[in-house]
């Protein structure tokens, strides 16, 4: 079933990424009875497929997350491939020791966290909706995976991704339908991280939503004569470091931007990786200050507040490379 969505960018069609990732699992589960998707969401339509289709293979436990988790857990340890599904904050935060104790404690289970409206995607709903430190949660997790697609694209991809991945998973996924970076027949994603564009003044580094806000920062700064790198860091965890070390070393500066708190994001991941490696080049982080948006409005005033919107990160890179 295709839901799609205008982009009023582009004024052109996309799969919402959700919708895009739903549509791909559930391709998969027909093929493989072992698939099952559990969820605490009442109300998904992507998920009507499942439910019409492959009712054995579908679980609503209703607004309970923790027990989704459990339950979850118990299917994987009885052969299940177990999908969880709910609002990023619900999805992760909510049942956070359930994910720690049950998925990875107890041997790594094969079951994906899905985490729907990473960032701001839930603008109008504040603060107890937005998923904004979910990463830095995650990825403190031994043996867990985490994708964080910047297109429907490579959402899709990332149904399949951790269909093949062992142990514990969490995708984090946009609503919406964005702008595609990625060609509709695109399959090969396992590096980890796509190098999008070459420069040699400033690599940016960005993930999910956020990276066509940097191929947007790239265009900008290119008219001031600063060549930009940009990488899409779709897989947070493992990262392939010797890959994004090679990308930055190539540039004079790093950039990273992320639609999520500055403490733990991909900012700090990737000083950790720069400190570790001794490849300590020039940094500078565009993310959300150390505290919450009790702020409602569109998603990109919400940007604007933060100085994550276009004009803001291109002076601020522009400032700091010293044009």
């Amino acid at each position: 079933m295709k839901r799609r969505v205008s982009d009023e960018a582009t004024k052109c069609w996309v799969t919402g990424m959700r919708d895009a990732f739903s549509d791909a699992l559930y391709a998969i589960a027909r093929r493989d009875p072992r698939v099952i998707l559990v969820t605490s969401d009442t109300g998904a339509v992507c998920h009507d497929d499942f439910k019409a289709e492959i009712p054995r293979q579908y679980l609503n436990v209703g607004i309970a997350e923790q027990n989704m988790i459990g339950v979850g857990a118990g299917l994987a340890m009885a052969g299940h491939i177990v999908y969880t599904y709910a609002i990023v904050p619900f999805a992760t935060m909510r049942c956070y020791e359930q994910i720690r104790v049950d998925l990875c404690c107890m041997g790594r289970l094969p079951v994906t966290v899905v985490g729907i409206g990473a960032g701001f995607d839930y603008n109008t709903l504040g603060p107890t909706h937005h998923g904004t430190e979910d990463i830095a949660l995650m990825r403190t997790l031994p043996g867990m995976t985490i994708l964080s697609p910047s297109d429907s694209v490579l959402a899709a991809a990332c149904a399949r991704i951790s269909y093949e991945t062992p142990g514990p998973k969490y995708v984090r996924l946009d609503r919406v339908g964005l702008p595609l970076i990625y060609p509709e027949d695109a399959t090969d994603f396992a590096e980890g991280l796509t190098h999008l564009r070459k420069g040699d003044d400033v690599c940016i580094v960005a993930t999910g939503r956020m990276v066509m806000r940097a191929l947007e920062v790239a265009d900008a700064l290119a008219r001031k004569g600063i060549a930009v790198s940009v990488v899409d860091l779709y897989r947070v965890k493992p990262v392939n470091v010797k890959r994004l070390l090679e990308i930055m070393r190539a540039s004079k500066r790093v950039a990273t931007i992320e639609e999520h708190f500055l403490t733990g994001g991909i900012g700090s991941l990737v000083a950790e990786i720069m400190a570790d490696e001794n490849a300590c080049l020039p940094q500078k982080r565009f993310g959300l200050p150390d505290c919450f948006c009790r702020e409602y409005g569109p998603r990109e005033h919400l940007h604007s507040l933060f100085q994550l919107d276009l004009p803001s990160i291109a002076h601020g890179i522009a400032d700091w490379v010293g044009t």
